[in-house]
C-alpha cells in the first residue's frame, strides 16, 4: 500500500517540466502552478509570477498562533532532460517504488526533495502547530543557469530569519550535511591569433609565431601546481574551520572517490587533499581547445586558437578581483606578438553561511534530534547562485539533503531511498520547530 504522500508526489513528478527544451515550457509553467496550487490548499497564498525566461513561484504559508519568525524555501520545479530513455528500467515520468527505492526524473533533484518541505509545512498548518511563517520563493530554471530568483532576492526587502534549501545530500547514508560554502565560478573563452593566415610549416616554421603554441604557453601561467593555482588566483580565500576540517574524515576517503569516477589523481597528494582542493581551494579548468585541424595531415602554422576555461572560486574570492588576475596571467605569459581576447560568458559568486550562526546551530539539533545523527560541515564544491544571494541580504540559509551517492542525479534511474521520503518529511518539521526560537 502507498505512503499517504506517494499520490501528490506522483502528480508533481509525472509533469515533464525540462526547462532546457523548450517545447517544454507549458509542461514547465505546469509544474510551476502545481507547487503554487498545493501552497493555496495548504491554506497559504501563492502566485506564478511570468518572467522574460521561465516563471517563479512566490507563496507564502502563515504560521500558527501568530508567531514572528519567517523561514524562506527555496526549491526548483523543472528537471534534467531524461535521455537517453533506454537506458530507464521505468518511465522517468512515472513515481515507482521498488527494492526500497523510489524512481522518477526529479524524485531527488528537486521535485521529491522540495516537496519534503512544503508537505512538512503543510501537515503542521493543518495541525495548527505551524511555528514558523513559511515563504516559498522558488523557480522553474535552475538546470538551466537562470537568474530570475536571485533578481527576485536582490530587489525583495521583506527578508527572513532563515532559508532553509534541500537540494544536496549527503556522502554516506545516515549521515546528514550541511553545506555551509559553495564555490563561485568564472567561465572565459579565450581567442589567441598571431597573424593574418595560416602558413606552409616548412617555409615559416620555427620563424613565425604559432597560435596553438601561443596558447598554450598562456595557459601554462594558470595551472596549478601540485594543487595549488598561482598566488594572484588565491586572493581572498576563506580558511575551512577546523570542524570543517575535521568533517573530511568522516566522509567518503579521497582515493574511493576518485577511484569510482574512473579518475587518475592530478598529483601524489590528490587524494589525500581531495576535500580541500575540490570544496576549499580555487580550482582552474580548460574544457576545450580548437586551433589548426587535429585530424587531417595538415601542415600549417595555425594563427588563430581558441579555447574555453573557468576558474572555480574558493568561499571568499571576488569575482571581478580574480578575473582581472586571470586576464593579467594569460597576457603577461604569451609571447610577443600574440594579440589575445578573453571574453567571460559567465559568472557567479560563492557563498559562505558563518557556521556559528544561530540558524545553523538550530539546524544541526533538529537533525540530530530527527536523524540521531548530527551533520557534518561541508563545502560543496558546485556552484549555487541563490546560496550568495540569500548571504548578501543578511539570510543564514541551511542547504542540505537527502540524496546518497547511488541517487543517480541527471542520469538515467534517478532514484531516492524510499525512506528518506517521510524522514525527510519529519526532519522538515523537527526544522521548522527548532527555527521558531529565530523569533524576533
Amino acid at each position: 500500500m502507498a505512503e499517504p504522500w506517494f499520490d501528490e508526489l506522483a502528480e508533481l513528478i509525472a509533469i515533464p517540466s525540462v526547462s532546457a527544451d523548450p517545447a517544454r515550457a507549458e509542461d514547465v509553467g505546469r509544474a510551476a502552478e502545481w507547487l503554487a496550487g498545493f501552497v493555496r490548499g495548504a491554506g497559504g497564498s501563492a502566485e506564478v509570477v511570468p518572467t522574460d525566461t521561465q516563471p517563479l513561484i512566490l507563496g507564502e504559508l502563515p504560521a500558527s498562533n501568530g508567531a514572528r519568525a519567517t523561514v524562506l524555501v527555496y526549491g526548483h520545479v523543472d528537471v534534467q532532460p531524461p535521455d537517453p530513455l533506454e537506458l530507464w528500467d521505468s518511465d522517468p515520468f512515472t513515481l515507482e517504488e521498488r527494492d526500497g527505492w523510489l524512481y522518477a526524473r526529479g524524485v531527488v533533484d528537486d521535485k521529491g526533495q522540495l516537496y519534503m518541505l512544503a508537505k512538512a509545512a503543510a501537515e503542521l498548518h493543518a495541525a495548527g502547530e505551524l511555528p514558523v511563517t513559511v515563504r516559498f520563493a522558488c523557480d522553474s530554471e535552475e538546470e538551466t543557469g537562470g537568474h530570475q530568483i536571485v533578481d527576485f532576492l536582490a530587489a525583495d526587502e521583506r527578508g527572513a530569519d532563515a532559508a532553509v534549501i534541500f537540494d544536496s545530500g549527503m556522502t554516506r547514508r545516515g549521515v546528514p550535511e550541511f553545506s555551509v560554502a559553495t564555490r563561485g565560478v568564472i567561465y572565459f573563452h579565450l581567442t589567441v591569433r598571431t597573424g593574418a593566415r595560416d602558413l606552409h610549416s616548412g617555409l615559416f616554421g620555427g620563424a613565425a609565431l604559432n597560435a596553438l603554441h601561443a596558447l598554450n604557453e598562456s595557459l601554462a601561467a594558470v595551472r596549478a601546481e601540485n594543487g595549488r593555482l598561482p598566488e594572484p588566483l588565491r586572493q581572498g580565500i576563506a580558511a575551512p574551520s577546523d570542524e570543517e576540517r575535521a568533517a573530511w574524515a568522516e566522509l567518503v576517503p579521497g582515493e574511493e572517490m576518485l577511484a569510482e569516477a574512473g579518475a587518475r589523481p592530478d598529483d601524489l597528494e590528490a587524494a589525500e587533499e581531495f576535500y580541500l582542493r575540490t570544496t576549499a581551494e580555487p580550482a582552474l579548468d580548460v574544457h576545450g581547445i580548437i586551433g589548426g585541424s587535429p585530424v587531417l595531415l595538415k601542415t600549417v602554422l595555425p594563427v588563430e586558437a581558441e579555447a574555453n576555461l573557468s576558474i572555480r572560486l574558493a568561499p571568499g574570492q571576488d569575482v571581478e578581483t580574480i578575473a582581472a588576475a586571470v586576464e593579467k596571467l594569460l597576457r603577461d605569459a604569451a609571447p610577443a606578438g600574440a594579440e589575445l581576447e578573453l571574453a567571460r560568458l559567465s559568472s557567479a559568486a560563492a557563498g559562505l553561511v558563518p557556521p556559528d550562526a544561530p540558524a545553523v546551530q538550530l539546524g544541526l539539533e533538529a537533525f540530530e534530534r530527527a536523524m540521531g545523527r548530527r551533520p557534518l560541515l561541508v563545502r560543496s564544491g558546485g556552484t549555487l547562485p541563490i546560496v550568495p544571494a540569500l548571504v548578501d541580504k543578511g539570510i543564514p540559509t541551511i542547504v542540505t539533503g537527502f540524496a546518497t551517492p547511488e541517487s543517480n542525479i541527471h542520469s538515467p534511474n534517478e532514484r531516492l531511498l524510499a525512506e528518506y521520503m517521510p524522514l525527510g518529511i519529519e526532519t522538515a518539521k523537527e526544522l521548522y520547530r527548532r527555527l521558531a526560537a529565530l523569533e524576533h
